[in-house]
This record gives C-alpha cells, sequence and structure tokens, in this order.
C-alpha cells in the first residue's frame, strides 16, 4: 500500500494482490519507521457504509465501501479510481480521499494476451 499526502488530499494505492486479500476481508496494513524518530501506521479494510478515516496521527484506518472497491475491481484494469470527500466541521478541514489499485500487471497480462 502506498500512501500520498498532498494538503487536504490522500490517495491510496494498492497493488492487486492487496484488492484480492482486502475483496477477501483480510484488511491491508502498511507500517513505516521515520528513522527512529516514529511511525506511522494505516490500515486498509472494506465497509458497508461510507469512507472513513479514523484514528490517532500515527495510527490510522481507513474504511472504504465494499460496493463500491467490487465495482471498481470488476471494471480493471482501469486507470480511474474512487474519490471519496471527507467532510469535516469546518470547510477547509474537508479531505479528499481517493483509492486507486496499480494496473500495470493486469495491462501487461491484456497485452500478452492480445500478441498472442
Amino acid at each position: 500500500m502506498k500512501l500520498q499526502l498532498d494538503h487536504q488530499q490522500l490517495r491510496v494505492r494498492i497493488d492487486e494482490a492487496e484488492l484480492a486479500r482486502l475483496l477477501a476481508g483480510t484488511p491491508v496494513a502498511a507500517c513505516t519507521r521515520f528513522a527512529g524518530a516514529f511511525a506511522l501506521q494505516c490500515v486498509l479494510s472494506l465497509g458497508s457504509a461510507a469512507a472513513a478515516l479514523t484514528g490517532q496521527p500515527d495510527a490510522w484506518q481507513i474504511r472504504l465501501p465494499g460496493d463500491a472497491v467490487r465495482e471498481l475491481a470488476g471494471r480493471l484494469p482501469s486507470r480511474e479510481g474512487l474519490r471519496f470527500e471527507l467532510g469535516a466541521v469546518a470547510p477547509s478541514d474537508t479531505l479528499t480521499l481517493l483509492f486507486d489499485v496499480d494496473v500495470r500487471d493486469s495491462a501487461r497480462r491484456m497485452k500478452a494476451t492480445r500478441e498472442r
């Protein structure tokens, strides 16, 4: 899992193996240790409700709507991911959550199949 922060936007990108685990009901986790100063952990899972981000500054839980992720999985490979607006009390605190799946493996397989 890759996390990318840019102002009020968080991009979560997973590979196809992680997507398979997620769709099977297993959360996907990542942990980055910052040179012994602190660690940042993130757990990604599916739920039935709207997208949500909870946790503490060093331990995040991201929950995505399972139906939307399954729909995305059904149309892979696709460069189009999912976009969610996570509202806040102050409009300036609204966070855009982007979710996508690295399609390079699928694209390579499709290309190989077409070349046969």
